[in-house]
């Protein structure tokens, strides 16, 4: 997977924008203004692919149980936000468009129908 698919797939999703709002290595992306996807593309481009996902706190224990490639997320919070580390083999890109996809989903469900309306989500 690359860095472009990954953003580009992210971006796909109905309301979503982008943004680096911590520096200028370290890129969100965001729906109705809240964070499903932190990245940093410095270590992308030095060949460390990791991406932050939010992820239901029960999945997040199976996904970890079952793949050494996906951790607890890094400076998040770790029941919520798992990271996962696209460029270990262990994960097909279909994989991590799946988890993009739940992220996502958690964190458009949060929003108010007015918000989804507004964004086209409705």
């Amino acid at each position: 997977m690359t860095l472009t698919s990954l953003i580009d797939y992210a971006m796909d999703r109905p309301g979503s924008s982008q943004d680096f709002p911590f520096d200028q290595e370290t890129m969100v992306i965001r729906v109705g203004g809240k964070i499903f996807l932190l990245t940093n593309v410095t270590r992308w481009q030095d060949g460390e692919a990791h991406v932050n996902l939010k992820c239901d706190p029960a999945r997040a224990i199976q996904l970890h149980e079952a793949f050494s490639s996906i951790t607890p997320g890094y400076h998040m919070n770790k029941k919520h936000w798992n990271t996962v580390l696209v460029d270990e083999g262990e994960l097909s890109d279909d994989e991590i468009f799946a988890m993009v996809d739940d992220s996502y989903r958690l964190v458009a469900d949060s929003l108010t129908k007015k918000l989804k309306t507004e964004l086209g989500m409705v």
